[in-house]
C-alpha cells in the first residue's frame, strides 16, 4: 500500500521547521532526514518522534536516512547549504542571498547527484539561496523530468507583501490578493497592476481609502524587502515562513490541489527568455509539480524591474555557471 512520504536535505534553523511543519501537517506517513551532519539528521528526527508521542501524529514514522530514502518519496524539499546570517557588527545590515552563490551551486550539486541515483519521480522543492541560481542548476542539469523542480520563490515575498499592504490599509491579510515576482532576494517587484484588496484594484486605493497615503511601487517593493531583514536581524536568521511556504507547496502537490503560487521555474518562452533563466512567476501547483507556468501581461514599470531582475539573476548564475552561462 503506497504511503505518503517527505524527504528533508538539511535540517538546519530552516529544514528543522520543515520538519516540524510536515510533522503537523498529517499527511506524511513517512519522513525521512537526510543532512551533512548526520547527528543532527537523527537528533532531529528523534526530537519529532518524541514529539509525536505527546499528540495524535504518534503514527508517523520519523527517522533519520540517506539518499536511498528518495527512492520511493513522494517529495523531496532541500534545505542544505548555508543561508545569510545577521551581521553581529551592523545590526541594519542586508546581506544579499546572491553572496552564497559558490558555496550553494556546489551543494546543490552534490545533493541532486545523490537523489538522481535513486529517482526522477520525487517532486523536489528548493528553498536553498540563491533561489533562482539553485533552481536553475537542479532543473536543467540533471536531465528531471519539465516541471518536477521549483522554488519557494517569491512565495514568502507575496505573503510580506499581503502583510504590508494589510498594515497600510488597516484590513485582514486574507483580504489582500497579489504576489511579487522575479528574483528571490533585493529585485523582487511587486506585480501593481494585480494588486487588489478583495477586488478594490491598486489603482482605486485612494478612492476607497481616501485617509491612507497610497504607496507608490518602489515604497511597496522596498517595505516588502526590508521586512524580510527584520527578521533577519532581529532573530539571526529567518526560518519560519520560507518552511510554510514549502510544506504549502508540498501539500498542493499531495492533494492534487492545482492552486496557484509564484514559485521559482525556468521560463520557456515567457518575456522573450527560454531556457536562460529561473525567477518567479504564477504557477498552478499538482500532482505533477509545475503543470502550468502563467507569463502574466505586466506594465511598463514592471517589465522594466522583470528584466532587472533578470539581469541581476544572470550575474549570479554566471559565477555559479550553470547552463548557457558556462565559460
Amino acid at each position: 500500500m503506497h504511503k505518503n512520504k517527505l524527504v528533508v536535505v538539511g535540517v538546519g534553523h530552516v529544514g528543522s521547521y520543515v520538519l516540524a511543519d510536515a510533522m503537523k501537517l498529517r499527511l506524511f506517513a513517512e519522513i525521512a532526514t537526510i543532512d551533512i551532519l548526520k547527528d543532527v539528521a537523527h537528533g532531529e528526527a528523534l526530537d519529532q518522534a518524541h514529539a509525536t508521542a505527546l499528540t495524535y501524529m504518534s503514527n508517523v514514522d520519523v527517522h533519520a536516512g540517506d539518499y536511498a530514502d528518495c527512492a520511493d518519496a513522494d517529495v523531496i524539499i532541500i534545505a542544505a547549504g548555508p543561508s545569510v546570517l545577521k551581521d553581529d557588527k551592523n545590526p541594519n545590515a542586508i546581506p544579499d542571498r546572491a553572496s552564497l552563490t559558490g558555496k550553494n551551486a556546489a551543494v546543490i550539486r552534490e545533493v541532486m547527484a545523490e537523489i538522481i541515483k535513486y529517482t526522477k519521480e520525487a517532486i523536489i522543492i528548493l528553498i536553498t539561496n540563491p533561489l533562482d541560481t539553485v533552481t536553475y542548476i537542479a532543473a536543467s542539469e540533471f536531465d528531471y523530468p519539465e516541471g518536477r523542480i521549483f522554488g519557494t520563490g517569491t512565495m514568502l515575498d507575496s505573503a510580506r507583501l499581503r502583510k504590508v499592504i494589510s498594515q497600510q490599509y488597516g484590513v485582514d491579510p486574507k483580504s489582500v490578493t497579489g504576489y511579487m515576482m522575479g528574483e528571490h532576494g533585493f529585485t523582487a517587484f511587486p506585480v501593481v497592476s494585480r494588486l487588489a484588496i478583495n477586488g478594490i484594484r491598486y489603482d482605486e486605493f485612494g478612492t476607497y481609502f481616501p485617509e491612507v497615503e497610497t504607496l507608490d511601487p518602489e515604497a511597496i517593493g522596498a517595505a516588502v524587502v526590508k521586512s524580510a531583514y527584520d527578521v533577519l536581524n532581529g532573530k539571526g536568521w529567518t526560518n519560519a515562513g520560507v518552511a510554510q511556504s514549502a510544506i504549502t507547496l508540498a501539500q498542493a502537490v499531495l492533494l492534487d490541489e492545482k492552486s496557484v503560487h509564484p514559485v521559482c521555474t525556468i521560463l520557456r518562452g515567457q518575456y522573450g527568455h527560454d531556457g536562460d533563466v529561473a525567477l518567479s512567476m504564477p504557477c498552478l501547483i499538482g500532482r505533477n509539480g509545475v503543470e502550468k507556468q502563467f507569463g502574466v501581461a505586466l506594465d511598463e514599470w514592471e517589465t522594466a524591474k522583470l528584466n532587472a531582475s533578470i539581469d541581476y539573476i544572470q550575474l549570479a548564475m554566471k559565477d555559479a555557471k550553470t547552463g548557457p552561462f558556462n565559460d
